[in-house]
């Protein structure tokens, strides 16, 4: 050890400087940003399907994981048109935990997919003005919060039921109703909880109040991963008494399409703490005592 006594100050410093090269302050790159809205599906379409190409192709659909590469989509219309019967109201939504690797919860009644009108349990028999308020980006279905206007989604690898943690890359949502500006977001986390930052859907048309608009807001991560997501519909929830379509100060938004990249499964913090360790302790023993 070239004489340095290990129980020595100057050796722990040194210890501690092989750990920090092993382990250096991560640089974080920019999110890249897809946002965008319109009167109809067209008006989005081009930027969805930008984001689609940055999160990767193919399209995974129920494929179980591990899998290298790829996204998911989630466009709750039951296989496509013409289903439009909604369900009941359900917290945690679990119904592509296991096959897209997405759990959903709510501090409200629960979660529904349903159809704007025409359906069992669509969203016009809890206020009649949601027939002419909402539209699809994929029909039948919309995808709501009741009781509220939080839903929460965590990530897992697809095929294991939610059993093991997963995270991802870029996640993005399409919305319909968005009247105000920087009311509705998404709020992105990682697997230590810390925030990724907050990012605000664009209000439908410039910012005026309109019925049946889309929006789009997509943010793929170049750096971090997303272990959760926190998505803010409006500032109140679906009710019988929100009284004229589209009342000021007052914005009740829903849900169409979720898309988001492959789930990749989250390495045991023990795992990675025992290795970086055994490294920089083989690292240190070697340059000290060869």
């Amino acid at each position: 050890m070239n004489g340095m006594n290990k129980w020595s100050p100057g050796y722990w410093i040194v210890v501690f400087m092989g750990v920090a090269v092993l382990f250096p302050s991560v640089a974080f790159g920019a999110p890249i940003v897809f946002s965008d809205s319109g009167a109809n599906a067209l008006s989005i379409q081009d930027t969805v399907d930008l984001f689609r190409a940055s999160l990767g192709n193919p399209n995974n659909a129920n494929a179980p994981g591990p899998l290298a590469g790829g996204r998911r989509e989630i466009n709750w219309d039951g296989g496509g048109p013409p289903v439009i019967n909604g369900t009941a109201p359900v917290t945690p939504f679990t119904v592509f935990q296991n096959t897209r690797g997405a759990t959903f919860t709510t501090p409200g009644i629960g979660l529904t997919q349903a159809a704007a009108t025409g359906g069992l349990l669509s969203l016009d028999l809890i206020n009649p003005t949601y027939a002419a308020t909402f539209a699809t980006f994929s029909p039948n279905r919309l995808f709501t919060p009741i009781g509220s206007n939080i839903t929460d989604g965590t990530f897992s690898l697809p095929g294991t039921g939610g059993a093991v943690p997963a995270t991802v890359s870029g996640f993005g949502a399409v919305f319909t109703d968005v009247d105000l500006a920087n009311i509705t977001s998404i709020q992105y986390f990682d697997a230590t909880n810390a925030s990724l930052g907050t990012f605000f859907v664009p209000s439908g048309v410039a910012g005026a109040a309109s019925s049946q608009t889309l929006s789009f807001l997509g943010v793929n991560f170049t750096s971090e991963r997303i272990f959760r997501v926190r998505i803010t519909t409006g500032n109140s929830a679906l009710g019988p008494d929100d009284g004229i379509v589209d009342t000021p100060n007052v914005d009740v938004v829903v849900m169409d399409d979720f898309l988001y990249s492959e789930p990749q499964a989250v390495p045991e913090p023990t795992t990675l703490l025992l290795l970086g360790s055994g490294l920089a302790g083989f690292m240190v023993w070697r340059r000290f005592f060869s």
